[in-house]
């Protein structure tokens, strides 16, 4: 074996085949593409779930589900969270500034303060919205809720 004797294993190559060159080169006319329907003409792709004219999955399926266009959404805040805030930064007043420069929402979402866990500061709260047993917790322990 010498190098320049080197070639590929038979069958492991095959030139290409170039289409839409003449009817001499054996693949002209309507260049692998058959007569009629929509693979034969120019600018075809198969559309994404299309099954040949069946109608398709998507639309044999009900429809289900419904979104409120008018919901509200709140960031949640409990009551836990505002207890562990005021420890570590010595806080007396609460609002957007402060659970903002916390990192626990950002300046644009609406923020619900919820009953769950305990509150022993005497906190002034101010927020979008309260939860009854966060409100009655506030108050039970001296503080005031305030809402924006």
């Amino acid at each position: 074996m010498k190098l320049h004797t080197l070639k590929p294993a038979c069958g492991a190559t095959h030139s290409r085949k170039r289409i839409g060159r003449g009817p001499g080169s054996g693949k002209g006319g309507t260049s692998t593409r058959g007569h009629k329907g929509a693979k034969q003409r120019s600018g075809y792709s198969k559309k994404i779930g299309f099954e040949g004219g069946q109608m398709p999955l998507q639309r044999r399926l009900p429809k289900f589900g419904f979104k409120n266009i008018n919901r509200v959404e709140y960031k949640a805040i409990n009551l836990s969270t505002l207890q562990e805030l005021a420890e570590t930064k010595n806080l007396e007043k609460i609002g957007m500034a402060e659970l903002v420069a916390a990192g626990l929402v950002a300046s644009k979402h609406l923020v619900k303060i919820l009953g769950n866990g305990e509150l022993k500061a005497k906190l002034t709260v101010e927020a979008h919205a309260f939860s009854k047993s966060a409100e009655a917790a506030i108050a039970a322990a001296g503080g005031t809720a305030t809402k924006l």
